[in-house]
């Protein structure tokens, strides 16, 4: 199966490096007013997923998960979560760090839209 995001080495080692400070982990990408496209990491309990949002994966065993309105704009492409130094303006808690995720992207080829891991949503 076709992984729909992914994680770099240098955001792997990041997600280790908050779990370890704030414990279960969370990303969300809204698309919205204040936060942009930008990927956003939450403490699972200070974010509550909406029932529009569809998980598209895992990053490091950290669900990443995003608007539905958003992934009508992606959902043709596999994101790559990297992370680049440098402040971001928004509530990720990677900001303080002096670091911020990032999406990097690439079409999926049409023999992969066949085989891509299947999204899932909220249940509760």
């Amino acid at each position: 199966m076709i992984q729909r995001v992914l994680a770099t080495p240098a955001c792997e080692a990041l997600i280790r490096e908050l779990e370890s400070e704030f414990g279960e982990l969370v990303f969300h990408q809204s698309g919205g007013c204040c936060d942009g496209s930008q990927p956003m990491c939450f403490e699972v309990n200070d974010f509550r997923i909406g029932y529009s949002d569809v998980c598209l994966g895992e990053l490091s065993g950290v669900p990443f998960w995003m608007s539905s309105d958003q992934f009508e704009y992606w959902k043709h492409t596999q994101l790559t979560i990297d992370v680049v130094e440098g402040r971001g303006s928004s509530f990720s808690l990677e900001i303080p760090k002096g670091k911020r995720f990032i999406v990097k992207s690439r079409l999926f080829q049409e023999a992969e839209l066949e085989d891509l891991v299947p999204l899932s949503y909220r249940e509760d």
